[in-house]
């Protein structure tokens, strides 16, 4: 790795190239602003000696060591043919896996969301950069990869399991076939991983909460939390979207929730997708905890949820400080927070309402992943415009004892079972 260091006030390049180290001295004093502007040039640099397209004098015009290396190198070579596919060979004169892979990453980084580039980073210093950092791209092997893959599987995963996911190992495998499918067309060499096949991945059944548990929930939350927690049941907002609301898109007089933007890893982003950018029916419920937060909070945070600070809320410290307990203190099944989601897909398929319009209110540009996820919950269609969801909440939340709504629970066919709550 080059530096921008300092002499006599003056800032000058000091990088390695040819085996050589070199050293440009600059006119430019130094300051944070000089130092900024020269290590985007630094960057560049070596952007360029990594994928073997540096010329020194482009840079450093009227240089020696400019001249010198020139004159090492002879006159320009004139283009060479570029190879029929079954004369590509794997290739020695190609970059180091983690020289390309930083040069890869830079020429990404302004196209992903901060979320993913952290994801994308993550994966490449703790698994991809140890295991092939030094070997040029170009002599990477099929063979190779699948044995990566192998020893991925052998890794311990989180929460005490014995490997990790076959998720998890896609992902690792998919960015390492990202960076060597890029190398491969840049260099002229076949991508060993291109017909190596994803791992089978487990099908994660759904565990959404009946609306019997969801009362439950409801009454025994704290006050602070209830409004919260109405919002997240009965709309299907992702944990981010939630986090992220704004009153500016709130929209009471048409009684909609405009969804625009999240709130993932404690910075504002786009939303997940496009299809993400939605308007969210308001259900009574929902409208009537909305009008009770903003009596409560709006004067103090442009967040609908927030915390004392008037910061949006914390995922960690929610789900550790209020959540769980609160489902142990229930004694219902632990469930992540992202269930909330599907209790509100399968409240409003339970309601009967079209799943065209479920889908319109989650998110999704189909119904595609609506039945591939919720399918047993879809009855008949008999609805489209959200108003079952309201009969189905306003017959039920404002009734009698839960203990009755138990009963009536079990002897409804379309109703959810209770987990974990004795009737």
């Amino acid at each position: 790795m080059g530096n921008i260091r300092q002499r006599d006030g003056k800032l000058f390049f000091d990088f390695r190239f040819c085996g050589e180290r070199c050293r440009e001295q600059t006119s430019l004093p130094d300051n944070a602003s000089n130092r900024k502007r020269m290590q985007k040039v630094l960057e560049k640099i070596e952007a360029a000696i990594a994928l073997g397209s540096f010329r020194y004098s482009d840079f450093f015009p009227g240089s020696k060591l400019a001249m010198k290396f020139e004159a090492q190198n002879g006159a320009e070579s004139t283009p060479t043919s570029v190879n029929k596919p079954e004369d590509v060979q794997p290739q020695s004169d190609t970059p180091s896996y983690q020289a390309f892979a930083d040069v890869w990453l830079m020429e990404n980084e302004p196209l992903w969301r901060r979320s993913h580039l952290a994801t994308v980073r993550s994966t490449l210093e703790h698994h991809l950069i140890p295991a092939f950092g030094h070997v040029p791209v170009g002599q990477i092997t099929k063979a190779e990869c699948l044995s990566f893959r192998a020893q991925l599987a052998k890794l311990p995963g989180r929460n005490g399991k014995a490997s990790l996911a076959a998720k998890t190992i896609n992902r690792v495998m998919a960015i390492h076939g990202q960076v060597l499918s890029e190398a491969a067309e840049r260099f002229n060499f076949p991508n060993p991983t291109l017909r190596i096949k994803r791992l089978k991945q487990q099908k994660i059944d759904i565990a959404p909460f009946s609306l019997v548990e969801v009362q439950a929930i409801l009454a025994a939350v704290r006050e602070d939390y209830r409004n919260y927690l109405v919002v997240r049941f009965f709309t299907g907002m992702r944990t981010g979207e939630i986090n992220g609301l704004q009153w500016k898109h709130v929209d009471f007089d048409r009684r909609v929730i405009q969804v625009r933007q999240a709130i993932v890893r404690g910075q504002m982003e786009y939303t997940k997708t496009d299809g993400s950018q939605r308007d969210i029916t308001m259900s009574q419920p929902v409208y009537e905890a909305l009008i009770a937060q903003r009596q409560r909070i709006e004067t103090r945070s442009p967040f609908v949820f927030c915390n004392q600070a008037g910061e949006p809320i914390d995922l960690d410290n929610f789900t550790n400080r209020v959540w769980y307990p609160l489902l142990r203190y229930l004694q219902l099944d632990a469930r992540r927070p992202y269930q909330t989601r599907h209790t509100a897909a399968t409240l409003w398929l339970a309601a009967g309402e079209n799943p065209e319009w479920v889908a319109r209110q989650l998110g999704h540009t189909n119904t595609e992943m609506l039945f591939k996820t919720y399918s047993r919950y879809v009855p008949n269609v008999t609805r489209t415009d959200g108003s079952a969801m309201d009969r189905l909440l306003a017959a039920n939340l404002n009734s009698a004892p839960v203990v009755i709504l138990r009963q009536r629970d079990l002897q409804a066919p379309h109703m959810m079972q209770p987990h974990g709550v004795q009737a």
